[in-house]
């Protein structure tokens, strides 16, 4: 039996001149749109069994607030701002609220380490949870808007208007709840937050304007869900100013953007920790 040194056996002296050539080169970072898309179907999947009971409970809580108000709004403009804002009120239940709690419980739990050892950069993770539980409020707020102009005799021929309105709207509450999550040291400031910041949405949304002081108006100009509000209750108007439409879609797009990116730096900061 002879003895071969193992330095002069091919494999060995082949990962010998790998070695010696330096370090090996890592992959290419992940794409912001394939892990977004990822992010956001696992978060549809973890999320299906409790759809159901979020729509009912945020949908029947807009509802039943439009029956509330029917006692003492019996049209015109103040009907119109009721059913908008009890529209966008499912929107910011589920984006601002539910999202808020889920953020705030994945950071209690460690839940943000799983997150940070994948390769998906920072923003998909954020985008992702807040696309999916954005998603979960189209059937509900149409089918309150829907609700709401036949309480109200609306016209119901503008409700297309919602497809701008829910993920623009979406996006500006998801954001702020993400980052109302993110941000709090405890789960139990988180849900405190985002039970503030619905109310908040409820109050200065679905009553009317022009019954509130001067200094609420200010406040309700700060809520990001006010610029969607605004742009789906010009839509019941016989004749729509669209320029004042698009300019409330937009103001509400620029926040969306302000907010989640806000969130995504709140993930980066809570995640290092």
């Amino acid at each position: 039996m002879s003895v071969v040194p193992a330095d002069v056996l091919p494999g060995r002296a082949l990962a010998a001149e790998k070695a010696a050539a330096g370090p090996a080169e890592l992959g290419p970072r992940a794409r912001l749109w394939p892990s977004l898309v990822a992010v956001y179907r696992a978060q549809l999947s973890r999320a299906r069994v409790a759809r159901i009971p979020l729509l009912f409970v945020a949908t029947f809580q807009s509802v039943g607030i439009m029956v509330l108000m029917r006692g003492v709004v019996d049209g015109g403009g103040e009907a119109q701002a009721v059913v908008a804002g009890a529209s966008v009120l499912v929107v910011a239940f589920v984006a601002l609220n539910l999202l808020a709690q889920y953020f705030g419980q994945l950071r209690a739990s460690g839940g943000l380490d799983h997150y940070a050892t994948l390769p998906v950069p920072p923003a998909a993770v954020v985008l992702g949870a807040a696309g999916a539980y954005a998603s979960f409020t189209v059937p509900g707020t149409v089918v309150t808007a829907a609700f709401g102009c036949v309480l109200f005799g609306l016209p119901l021929a503008h409700l297309w208007v919602l497809v701008a309105v829910i993920p623009l709207a979406g996006a500006a509450l998801s954001g702020l709840g993400a980052a109302l999550g993110l941000l709090a040291p405890r789960p139990e400031l988180a849900t405190l937050l985002g039970q503030l910041g619905m109310s908040a949405a409820l109050l200065l949304g679905v009553l009317p304007a022009d019954r509130m002081p001067e200094v609420v108006r200010l406040a309700r100009d700060l809520l990001p869900s006010t610029y969607g509000v605004e742009a789906f209750a010009r839509t019941f108007g016989e004749h729509p100013d669209w320029a004042f439409v698009v300019g409330d879609l937009a103001v509400c797009g620029a926040v969306g953007v302000v907010s989640l990116a806000v969130a995504t730096w709140a993930y980066r900061r809570a995640a290092v920790r």
